[in-house]
This record gives structure tokens, sequence and C-alpha cells, in this order.
């Protein structure tokens, strides 16, 4: 009883004030969720928009599909079709993550109205290193710009090639293979996955 004693009064501040920040963590988390959410919702139209700017709207498809993605692990991701005035469909985008070098990079990626070729893609969120993994980031940079224009099919990264060619060969940022090889295993998982469940759909359809 006396060891009991003596934890309670050496260490019963620590626990009462771990108790009060716990919750008011969970308050200020409860309160800030919807604002956190809303703020995704308006980056990634941003994000899809600069990607597809023929989009007026982008529609949910009906169907959530879903993406193994990886470690016996299987997420459901929202598809949105991207529609310009008139109701043509002009594009497609999602939202995709993975792990990176530091930490889970969450990207947004677009296709063609066919889901042919990518139309590129941009970072809704990402810890990598600064001056290096973070160049992922920098829209128009040449990282990103080697996936406009890329086939919707399996990409390889290389360590060194023409980053000005536009084909399924994705040169990697220097001093950066692992965040790059990242951003390549992510779009690897999704874009597949997504393309054949559209067309299973026969969202794919003309």
């Amino acid at each position: 009883m006396s060891k009991l004693r003596f934890f309670w009064e050496q260490s019963w501040l620590l626990l009462v004030s771990s108790l009060i920040f716990g919750v008011l963590l969970a308050i200020v988390d409860t309160a800030w969720a919807p604002r956190i959410a809303r703020n995704e919702v308006e980056k990634f139209t941003r994000l899809a928009g600069g990607m597809l700017p023929e989009a007026k709207r982008f529609e949910a498809v009906e169907s959530k599909i879903s993406v193994d993605a990886g470690k016996g692990k299987t997420v459901l991701v929202d598809v949105y079709r991207a529609v310009d005035d008139s109701g043509r469909r002009v594009g497609w985008a999602f939202v995709c993550e993975g792990s990176g070098f530091a930490d889970k990079i969450k990207l947004v990626v677009a296709a063609d109205a066919g889901f042919k070729k990518l139309a590129g893609f941009g970072v809704l969120s990402s810890n990598e290193t600064p001056g290096f993994g973070d160049k992922i980031t920098i829209p128009g940079g040449f990282y990103q710009k080697q996936f406009v224009g890329a086939p919707a099919q399996t990409l390889t990264l290389v360590k060194t090639g023409d980053a000005e060619r536009i084909d399924s060969e994705v040169v990697a940022i220097s001093g950066a293979t692992v965040t790059s090889q990242a951003v390549v295993d992510i779009l690897n998982r999704y874009v597949s996955a997504v393309r054949t469940a559209l067309q299973e759909q026969g969202l794919l359809r003309e």
C-alpha cells in the first residue's frame, strides 16, 4: 500500500493533467473537423480544376471503388466525374495516399475523359524533406510535369533520363528517390484499380 500511495502522491498531477489535456484535444478536434474537411474539399476542387481546366463541376460516382492499399489493407475511394457546362465528361479525379519518406503522402490524381492518359497530380498533404522530397509539391515543377499526359498505366521510376519526354518512365528527384518512388507506387496502386472499376461499371464507354 505504501508503494501505491507513494506512486499516487508523485504522479496524481501528471495523470489528472493528461486526462484534462486529452479531453481538451478531443473537443478541439471535434470543433475543427468540419472546417478541416471543408478545406480539403476546396483544395481538391482547386487542384483537380487546375489539371482539368474544362471542368466546371465534379460529380461523385455513385459507387465507391475498392483499392488494395497494400499490407492487407483495402480502402474505398471516391471517384469524381469532371464535367463541363453542357454536362459533357472531360475527365476524372480522385484522392489517393500512401507512405512517403517522412510521412503519409496524399495526392489528387486526374485523368482524361477516356482514362487513357493522366492529367497530372497535385499534393493534398505531405511532410517530405524540405529542399528534396517536397519538390513533389511544386506545380509545374519538373517532377509533376512528367505525369501530365503520361499513360494511365504502370509507371516506372528511373534515376536518370529525359524528364521532358512524356511516357511511362518517370525521372526521380535527385536526393529524393524514396519520395519519388512513393508517388509512383501510389499512382500505380490506385490508377489501374480505378480504371478497371470504371470499365467494369460501364462508365468509360463513349
